[in-house]
C-alpha cells in the first residue's frame, strides 16, 4: 500500500490555526486584525507580498533576507501577528492603531527586523528576519500606523520601526540570482505611497469576547 503523502510544511503549520480560527469572520464586514492571526501582507503600490526564506544577505548584516514576491500562493509569505518584544498579546486581541507588534515568519520562526545596515540595492535601511523560534530582540518591534481605533483587515496601513523610525517599504528594485525577480524590502525615513500595506490571505483568530462586547455596546 502506498504511504500517505504528508502535506507541505507551511500547510502543516497552518492546520492547527485553521481549527482555532473557525467562525472568525464575524458579522458586520471585515473585522480587526488580531494577535495570533497568520497573514500575508501586500505592498499596495508594487503589488508584492512580504516574503522571507532561508537565504541570507551577501552584504550588510548577513541575516536572513526579506523580499517582496508577486505570487499570491507562495507559502513563504505567511507572518504571525504577535505582541512586541517581552510583551504578551493574547490570541484574539485586536491590534490597535499605534500599537507595537512583532511579525514572525511562519516558515523560519524569525522576526521582521531592521537596524542601521544599508540595504543591498537601494541604499536604504536593511530589513531582515532575525531571531530563533520567534525570539529576537527589541529591533523586531514595529508600530502599526493607521487611522481609527483598530487595525482593520481592509485598511491600508504602514509599519514604522519603533527604534529607528523608518517605514517598511518597497520601491521596485529587483534581485538577480539566487532570488531572481523578487523585490527589495527596506526601511525608508520618509512617508510615501511606497509604505502602504494591506492584509490579504490569512487565518484570522476570532476577536476576544471583551472586544465583541465592546462592539455590541457601541452598536446599541
Amino acid at each position: 500500500m502506498e504511504a500517505a503523502r504528508r502535506p507541505p510544511v507551511s500547510l502543516r503549520l497552518l492546520l492547527p490555526l485553521l481549527a482555532a480560527a473557525l467562525g472568525a469572520a464575524g458579522r458586520g464586514g471585515p473585522g480587526p486584525v488580531t494577535c495570533g492571526s497568520v497573514v500575508k501582507l501586500l505592498n499596495v503600490r508594487h503589488n508584492v507580498r512580504l516574503h522571507s526564506h532561508d537565504v541570507r544577505y551577501g552584504s550588510g548584516s548577513g541575516q536572513q533576507s526579506v523580499t517582496g514576491v508577486s505570487a499570491a500562493d507562495d507559502g513563504n509569505s505567511y507572518w504571525r501577528v504577535r505582541g512586541r518584544t517581552a510583551a504578551v498579546c493574547q490570541r484574539g486581541t485586536p491590534v490597535r492603531c499605534g500599537q507595537a507588534i512583532r511579525l514572525t515568519h511562519l516558515g523560519t520562526g524569525r522576526n521582521l527586523h531592521s537596524h542601521r545596515f544599508t540595504s543591498p540595492l537601494s541604499g536604504n535601511q536593511e530589513v531582515s528576519a532575525f531571531g530563533e523560534a520567534g525570539e529576537g530582540d527589541y529591533l523586531d518591534d514595529w508600530t502599526v500606523v493607521c487611522s481609527g481605533t483598530y487595525w482593520v483587515r481592509d485598511d491600508e496601513v504602514r509599519f514604522q520601526h519603533t527604534s529607528t523610525d523608518v517605514f517598511l517599504s518597497v520601491t521596485g528594485e529587483q534581485y538577480g540570482r539566487p532570488i531572481h525577480g523578487q523585490k527589495e524590502v527596506h526601511g525608508m525615513a520618509a512617508s510615501s505611497q511606497n509604505n502602504y500595506w494591506k492584509v490579504m490571505e490569512g487565518i484570522f483568530m476570532q476577536p476576544s469576547e471583551a472586544f465583541q462586547m465592546e462592539q455590541y455596546h457601541a452598536e446599541l
